[in-house]
């Protein structure tokens, strides 16, 4: 229960805040806000030594038990990895942007975003239930729209936002299906127990499509290629911001849904190559791409793409494990998972300190531009130091934990290749070849990052600001990562035996030891290796091709921008745009005439057209009940009625021949027998034939209406083609019997419902549902209406549009 209030505890937090801004403007919200992350970092470090001695921890809150939807959190191993980066993180970021952020900003609406993401992400790694962790993963994409939009004066600010959520939502929304197929396939939306009927899940037919449409959700958000195209621009939200989504938090929640589903979908041949290959070329391409870009942040964002695929190709390579069951050969593989849990941390400490440098130099110089730095390690010494540990420990060099993992990396990369499933005897070459190059292209941008900022000439005429150090509060979060960074090279086993051995059972949980899966980590393997070989190789090849960069560097400008992936979004997203906007503008011309037209064509083409196709047109007089001459003289009035009122050339003529057709209804209800519904039925006719009345008489006399015989030939036959469909529909349903009558729902109505007229029971039931949903819809009104006030432009603001 403690676990599901630490999910609630963020989002209670953020409610909290307006109230708390309101009463202590004088102190930086951020404080306050502080408080939260800790608070749940301390409570989860709580029970890292019980996970590590293969607890886990299950709260079940039932919430829509009748369609197995229910609030379940699950602590285990992986979710603590998680948990905790999201937590501890989040602590540092939100201690970082007390000195980042002044108190002029919008601090109560940045706060407010951030809990509202922080809550979210723990509510997707936490949640068993399929349903709610999808509730709480399109949470992270709502909240992190509001944050990359932050700046929303700034037009690159807004595309960014719109960008990423465009695309990671679409995303969502495929893994969407692929948890309804899921479900179908095993009757459950527990992952705990899919788990238990695995036999039957991968003997479905939904198997392979939901592995796919769940992957698309995964890669997605977490930017693999070639989705990977909306984290650069999501660079334009604050560092704080960039540290905590697009290093740490976010971007890895694709990498922990694929760990989640591993167990599940591991071992088959779609996964293993869809993962590693997607992983794979991802690393590759947000490698090559970092070292063309000027921007720190655009660089960082491209180094985090590649990192990123480099998890994902590690958790690819060791779902392999899974495709032999537990043996002494599958147990090699998992070292591959267990690489991609230990880059998982590596990458959070070492990028978030980046991240944070490079908000320190942005912050104190005025810019990111690296044409415009140059020569600040004398004037920024200890930011220097961020830079040199974090950008070195991403190289994969000793003595930071970088090279740890990468070794690792490596390692796998070659293991692989003596594989004989999957075709990878002949194709498995392929992995240590691409992951060396990336590994080159990933220690240049990584010496651009540190050489270009820190070291040469000083340019002080290009810079916005006098250079200078930061303020000790903005370096302390900074220095707490990259102290983690050289901590867990020195005590590497530490966090093998109690953080990333729990989680090794999480992923791999039919596997009875987890301590043949937890490797002992080792700086040193001796003077000759193949990963110290490839290592020193990658250093060799990035600092030949940095120190030649200028000359190779104009083949990035080979790809036409248009060609790019980015320039086919814009462009189908451009197109998209106009082309919905001609269509719209042809058949919206203002014209009521032609939207009921519009209307009534798809009514009668699908439903008509539906029924003759299924034969579903049929009546049998012989089975309906005696029609009497009163009923027939009614019918016949309103018959008349109805036609009258098309020839009738005054409004109030019009009016007064719809009211003879709505007090005939009432007749018929009173014929059979709803004097309620009569008297409803009477009650609405006398209001609105008055109304009508009393504005018609005040409007000018119809003028005839002058159109072509073929018009009104055109709307006669759409108007006798509806009400024929509505007709033959009504005689058709007497007699229909291809679904189960309803009537059961309506037997025991008395007992559930207490009302012997089950009209009434009907009425008072669900009209409490639309009454509660009309005011849900006013409010909804309200709240855009008091938006639109607050934001009228002020006196003298001349930047109203792009407000």
């Amino acid at each position: 229960m403690i676990v599901v209030l630490s999910i609630l505890l963020p989002f209670l937090a953020a409610a909290l805040i307006p109230f708390i801004y309101r009463r202590f403007k004088s102190i930086h919200l951020g404080w306050f806000v502080l408080v939260v992350p800790v608070v749940l970092f301390s409570f989860l470090a709580t029970y890292i030594s019980r996970i590590a001695r293969g607890e886990t921890f299950i709260y079940t809150f039932e919430w829509i038990p009748s369609f197995g939807i229910n609030i379940t959190t699950y602590l285990d191993g992986l979710s603590m990895i998680f948990a905790l980066l999201i937590t501890g993180v989040g602590s540092l970021v939100i201690l970082y942007s007390i000195f980042y952020l002044s108190k002029k900003e919008s601090l109560h609406h940045f706060y407010c975003y951030l809990l509202l993401f922080m809550g979210a992400m723990l509510g997707v790694v936490l949640s068993d239930n399929l349903m709610v962790l999808y509730a709480f993963w399109e949470l992270t994409s709502v909240s992190s729209f509001l944050l990359i939009a932050f700046w929303h004066h700034r037009k690159a600010s807004r595309a960014g936002a719109r960008k990423a959520m465009t695309i990671t939502v679409s995303g969502g929304v495929a893994m969407l299906a692929g948890f309804l197929m899921l479900y179908v396939a095993s009757g459950t939306f527990s992952i705990r127990e899919i788990l238990t009927n695995l036999d039957v899940v991968q003997g479905s037919g939904y198997f392979v499509p939901a592995m796919c449409l769940v992957l698309l959700g995964a890669f997605t958000k977490s930017a693999q290629f070639p989705f990977h195209i909306w984290l650069p621009d999501a660079m334009e939200a604050p560092t704080p911001v960039s540290a905590y989504l697009h290093s740490a938090t976010m971007v890895k929640a694709g990498i922990y849904l694929v760990a989640r589903t591993t167990p599940i979908f591991g071992g088959h041949e779609v996964w293993f190559w869809a993962v590693s290959g997607v992983g794979l070329m991802t690393l590759f391409w947000g490698s090559f791409n970092a070292v063309r870009q000027f921007d720190l942040k655009a660089l960082l964002a491209y180094s985090t793409i590649s990192q990123l695929g480099l998890i994902m190709s590690l958790f690819g390579l060791g779902s392999a494990a899974l495709h032999f069951g537990y043996t002494a050969e599958s147990v090699i593989y998992t070292q591959a998972t267990f690489a991609a849990l230990f880059h998982l941390i590596n990458h959070s400490t070492f990028k978030g300190a980046l991240f944070m440098m490079v908000g320190i130099v942005d912050h104190e110089v005025g810019t990111r531009d690296i044409r415009r730095l140059g020569g600040l390690m004398a004037l920024m010494p200890f930011t220097f130091t961020i830079a040199v540990i974090g950008s070195f420990s991403m190289a994969g060099l000793p003595p930071f934990n970088g090279f740890l993992s990468k070794e690792m990396f490596f390692a796998a990369t070659l293991k692989i290749t003596q594989l004989d499933i999957f075709s990878l005897d002949s194709f498995g070459l392929v992995f240590p070849i691409v992951a060396w190059i990336a590994s080159i292209f990933t220690f240049i941008y990584c010496v651009i990052i540190v050489m270009r900022t820190f070291f040469g000439k000083l340019q002080p005429d290009r810079l916005e600001k006098p250079p200078h150090e930061a303020p000790i509060g903005m370096l302390i979060p900074p220095y707490i990562l990259i102290a983690l960074v050289i901590g867990i090279f020195i005590f590497p086993n530490v966090l093998g035996h109690y953080i990333l051995s729990p989680a090794m059972a999480s992923i791999y949980p039919t596997f009875p030891s987890t301590e043949e899966m937890t490797p002992h980590i080792a700086a040193w393997h001796g003077y000759i290796n193949s990963e110290l070989i490839m290592t020193f190789g990658v250093v060799i090849v990035g600092i030949f091709l940095y120190k030649t960069l200028k000359k190779w560097r104009p083949m990035y400008q080979l790809i036409p921008p248009n060609y790019t992936l980015n320039g086919i979004y814009e462009r189908v997203i451009g197109s998209g745009e106009h082309y919905s906007g001609t269509i719209t503008n042809r058949y919206m011309n203002g014209n009521l005439t032609y939207y009921f037209i519009y209307i009534y064509v798809v009514f009668v083409g699908i439903l008509a057209g539906y029924m003759i196709y299924a034969d579903l047109f049929s009546w049998n007089p012989a089975n309906d009940s005696v029609i009497e001459p009163y009923e027939l003289i009614l019918v016949f009035v309103m018959i008349a009625a109805a036609v009258a009122i098309l020839f009738a050339k005054h409004r109030i003529t019009t009016v007064l021949l719809n009211g003879v057709l709505g007090y005939s209804v009432a007749f018929f209800f009173v014929v059979f027998r709803a004097p309620d519904l009569a008297l409803t039925q009477l009650v609405v006719e006398s209001v609105t034939t008055a109304l009508f009345l009393l504005s018609f008489k005040f409007l000018p006399e119809l003028q005839p209406e002058k159109v072509s015989k073929a018009w009104k030939f055109t709307k006669a036959t759409i108007s006798i083609a509806v009400g024929a469909t509505v007709t033959l529909i009504g005689l058709a349903v007497m007699n229909y019997d291809k679904f189960e009558p309803i009537s059961a729902y309506f037997e025991d109505a008395y007992n559930l419902a207490g009302g012997k007229n089950i009209v009434n029971t009907i009425l008072g039931d669900f009209r409490a549902f639309d009454t509660m949903l009309e005011v849900v819809v006013l409010f909804i009104a309200g709240l855009g209406v008091y938006t639109l006030i607050k934001l009228k432009a002020k006196k003298g603001d001349t930047d109203v549009e792009s407000k």
